[in-house]
């Protein structure tokens, strides 16, 4: 925890660099800039520092970054940090491209295994339907093996993911929430719908826009509206 920390420490000036930055969703270095910095080169290497982090992407002059994820307390960054890493060194595997790949793999992992994001999110709260099968393996080479073995092949287009075990898993419920907001995007509404849901299992809470709690809390099956119980905002 200790170097994750000083990564984030690390990177703290690109933080808050990126946290001020207006929310849209491709920004060009020659016009910040000019802009914010005066300088191309700055920008360049406040993002570069981001990119280890998998909170921002880097082609050609344009970034892209994780807004909602960026906009995090520092307090809650630095809890986020296992989960970003091990998302950073995610590998993705697919062989059907289909449910059938989903269901195979789950029912071959071993109990060593756990499940997170989409479909643990699922699991705990019925809010949206998952896309992926997360998974945190003890060994990701050997992962790797079994799956290569049995014909599934490394790319962006498959629906398994293989996640190194970084950080704590006591809590587990906990690590799946930080999981989704570090994740950002879609995962971000999953980690309000957990954090409504299971509040009290929740140590580390994370910020959100008030209109989106709103949202979430709207679309919640209603079969799991009675579980709610206050959410930090």
């Amino acid at each position: 925890m200790v170097e994750n920390t000083s990564l984030l420490e690390w990177a703290a000036s690109a933080l808050l660099f990126a946290q001020e930055l207006p929310t849209q969703p491709v920004y060009t270095i020659k016009h910040l800039g000019a802009e914010f910095v005066g300088s191309k080169k700055t920008v360049y290497r406040r993002i570069k520092s981001l990119i280890p982090l998998g909170l921002a992407t880097y082609n050609r002059g344009n970034f892209t970054i994780k807004k909602d994820v960026i906009s995090q307390p520092f307090d809650v960054l630095k809890k986020l940090m296992p989960s970003l890493i091990a998302l950073k060194n995610a590998r993705r595997f697919g062989r059907s491209y289909n449910n059938a790949d989903i269901n195979f793999v789950i029912n071959s992992m071993p109990e060593s295994t756990m499940v997170t994001l989409d479909y643990k999110a699922w699991e705990l709260t019925k809010f949206q339907f998952p896309n992926d099968l997360y998974i945190y393996v003890n060994d990701v080479d050997k992962g790797v093996s079994f799956l290569k073995e049995n014909g599934f092949s490394e790319g962006s287009r498959g629906h398994i993911i293989l996640l190194p075990k970084i950080g704590l898993f006591e809590n587990q419920m906990e690590r799946v929430y930080l999981d989704c907001i570090a994740n950002g995007g879609r995962s971000i509404l999953d980690a309000i719908s957990i954090e409504l849901l299971y509040s009290d299992q929740i140590n580390t809470k994370g910020r959100f826009f008030i209109d989106t709690i709103k949202k979430v809390q709207e679309d919640l099956p209603q079969d799991q509206l009675d579980k709610i119980a206050p959410i930090n905002t």
